[in-house]
């Protein structure tokens, strides 16, 4: 199957700042592939790359079969972006805003407007200014303008960034219909736990691309076992307790990565450390009022664990 996004070390520099640094990768059409990593890592320049609106400095990117760099207006047609700050007229309608862009795509279909209106539950609030409308709406209505034109590919900068997590969750649920109607979808978040709802997920830290993988396998490659720690009996309340504890487990042999997580803390260990090894280490610096459990990993441990090697 033909790659719909192929990546060749793809560079781009601003002066003596390497913003994307020699990232190389596949995607094959028809999944959602997450792009995750801080604010700064590298995230936005690639979309831009991909989309041909700026040319990289290195390497090459082909989408949809054109090389992104000369044949930008190709993947464009073919292509939808929703970017981090929605590009929507506040002083027009909803259905004002999705009626302009489908001019823009030159979409000859009368009844696209209504017809991507109701694929998205925008009906009720379509005669609405768009500065009246919540985040959530907002969100949902740039959506709708980016594939009104039907594209193939949907390329999402940090949609979900500013709105709270009931519309998240509503969003995600649109991503998953948009691919099973056969639209390829990448989408960059810094939200470590949306990164859970890919099937690929890549991992980006300071312009570089540290791992590309499935959340299953990107788990499973975590090396050690994870560990939760959790104050008990009158200490439980004492969450400046976990403090020193974490002092203690920073020179402890073993001990790979410990963090806090609210009022417990998440402990990365070799894999021949074992519980009652934390235990009686913890115990022989007088702290006997704590549990220790194992833990699944999770995707935040994945890209600490990456970052810091």
């Amino acid at each position: 199957m033909t790659p719909i996004i192929s990546v060749k070390n793809l560079t781009r520099r601003f002066g003596d700042f390497t913003a994307v640094d020699h990232i190389s990768f596949d995607i094959e059409p028809g999944q959602v592939i997450g792009y995750l990593g801080p604010n700064g890592s590298g995230k936005t320049t690639t979309i831009r790359m991909l989309l041909g609106l700026i040319r990289p400095s290195e390497g090459s990117a082909r989408v949809i079969g054109f090389d992104a760099a000369t044949q930008s207006e190709q993947v464009r047609a073919q292509t939808g972006y929703m970017s981090q700050k929605f590009a929507l007229y506040n002083d027009l309608t909803a259905r004002e805003n999705i009626a302009f862009y489908a001019g823009v795509y030159e979409v000859q279909d009368k009844q696209r407007v209504d017809e991507v209106l109701e694929q998205l539950s925008l009906t009720a609030v379509s005669g609405q200014l768009v500065r009246t409308l919540s985040a959530g709406w907002r969100q949902r209505l740039s959506l709708a303008a980016a594939i009104v034109h039907h594209p193939q590919l949907l390329l999402l900068d940090e949609p979900t960034s500013g709105v709270d997590p009931t519309a998240r969750r509503a969003f995600w649920e649109m991503i998953y219909n948009l691919v099973a109607e056969g639209i390829t979808i990448m989408v960059t978040t810094h939200y470590m736990d949306e990164s859970e709802y890919c099937g690929q997920v890549g991992i980006l830290n300071g312009g570089r691309l540290l791992a590309l993988d499935t959340p299953t396998n990107l788990k499973a490659a975590l090396p050690g076992r994870m560990w939760e720690i959790f104050l008990t009996g009158e200490s439980s309340e004492r969450t400046d307790l976990l403090l020193p504890i974490l002092d203690i487990l920073a020179e402890t042999s073993g001990v790979l990565r410990a963090s806090l997580a609210g009022d417990y803390l998440r402990v990365l260990a070799r894999d021949s450390v074992r519980q009652r090894d934390l235990v009686t280490r913890l115990a022989s610096h007088g702290i006997h009022t704590v549990t220790v459990v194992s833990a699944a990993p999770a995707m935040e441990d994945m890209f600490m664990s990456l970052v810091s090697r």
